[in-house]
């Protein structure tokens, strides 16, 4: 599976998709039968260097290639945080492609033990409490400079709790790690 494809799959299925107006089932010189493997996957889309869109799966509910094309389209028409992408963004746009190992639950006794179960830079996180829940990709923390009580006080924020939740009783914080493929510049 050369995962340094897959940058390649989302701009081709954003220069489709501008001149088509539709998602595209394939491209031709794609060999898409190595990405059938279902995979958590996340795309994110960078403007001169600031977050233009980001969605993705957790889970590996869909095949990679799959998951690819769809979401590099969620990132660039249905990220809420940001206008519908437009053709003339196309050229200054740099695409990074996340690709997830399964999430696993981080098992503790008390809430203090997070902060020498967790190491930045390797673990994205998701938290979850009730109905809420909220997501980092491993590259965030590192990308804004936190430490540990900073990284889950922002994840805690994501998620629509105050930054201190992750030390209540009731949440549930899970692990993954990621191989982040970006274009070549």
């Amino acid at each position: 599976m050369d995962l340094k494809l897959l940058p390649k799959i989302a701009r081709k299925t954003l220069e489709y998709y501008f001149k088509y107006r539709d998602k595209p089932s394939s491209f031709p010189d794609v060999d898409f039968e190595q990405f059938k493997e279902k995979r958590g996957v996340f795309v994110t889309l960078t403007k001169k260097g600031e977050l233009r869109g980001c969605i993705g799966y957790p889970l590996p509910v869909k095949p990679l290639g799959e998951a690819v094309v769809e979401n590099t389209l969620n990132a660039a028409f249905e990220d809420p945080r940001f206008p519908r992408l437009q053709p003339d963004e196309l050229k200054d746009l740099h695409i990074e492609i996340s690709v997830l190992t399964v999430p696993e639950e981080i098992k503790v006794s008390k809430p203090e033990e997070y902060l020498e179960k967790i190491k930045i830079g390797r673990d994205g996180l998701i938290i979850k409490k009730g109905w809420n829940s909220g997501l980092f990709l491993p590259q965030v923390p590192v990308e804004q400079g936190w430490n540990i009580e900073e990284y889950l006080g922002h994840l805690c924020m994501k998620a629509g709790m105050p930054a201190e939740a992750w030390k209540e009783i009731g949440v549930k914080i899970e692990r993954f790690e990621a191989i982040i493929v970006g274009e070549e510049e």
